[in-house]
């Protein structure tokens, strides 16, 4: 298990390592292979915020936790962590495997356009063009919609995910609502 461990605002101890990785082996035990988990610690006044991004067997789960002291936070991360482990391995145990699929690749992009004073023409007389804030290759592998969404709980930090669906074989997105449901956007051709 590729385990990277970072620390904003703060120096990172040899001690707070081998805790984090010896906690982290208790996770590593529920999966077949673990591709790897990004540990990242932080310190803002007296709030210890503990991160964790771990990507394994294609799915990548996000847990984020904050208390006065930073053990304390790896430790509710963790315990967070792994009652989401649990929690998507029963839900994978509930389910019928789907046939073996071929994973696909998608580009996205965050595309911002700058405020201009003078409408939508800068200084030099040309048009303003898009700018791209951020870029990220996605890996997508077909799944059902309850699949999908199972996904979606595991990944706190998104509003919507980009999935391919294994019935149509058509590039879906599912988004959670305010009211704690979700919808899903179709193509139509």
């Amino acid at each position: 298990m590729n385990i990277t461990v970072t620390g904003r605002h703060m120096e990172m101890t040899d001690a707070l390592k081998a805790y984090i990785e010896s906690a982290l082996e208790k996770i590593h035990g529920h999966f077949d292979k673990v591709i790897d988990a990004d540990v990242v610690l932080d310190v803002e006044k007296h709030r210890h915020i503990a991160e964790i991004n771990l990507h394994a067997n294609g799915v990548r789960i996000h847990s984020k936790e904050a208390s006065p002291d930073m053990y304390a936070s790896v430790d509710a991360v963790i315990a967070k962590l792994d009652k989401q482990v649990r929690k998507f391995k029963d839900r994978i145990n509930r389910h019928k495997p789907r046939s073996a699929g071929e994973k696909r690749m998608y580009n996205h992009a965050i595309i911002s356009m700058p405020h201009l004073d003078n409408g939508d023409v800068d200084q030099s007389g040309a048009a303003s063009t898009h700018l791209v804030v951020k870029h990220e290759k996605v890996s997508m592998k077909p799944m059902d919609v309850n699949e999908a969404a199972m996904q979606l709980d595991l990944v706190e930090d998104h509003d919507f995910l980009v999935f391919i669906n294994a019935e149509s074989s058509q590039v879906n997105v599912i988004y959670s609502r305010e009211d704690g449901t979700y919808g899903l956007i179709e193509p139509q051709f």
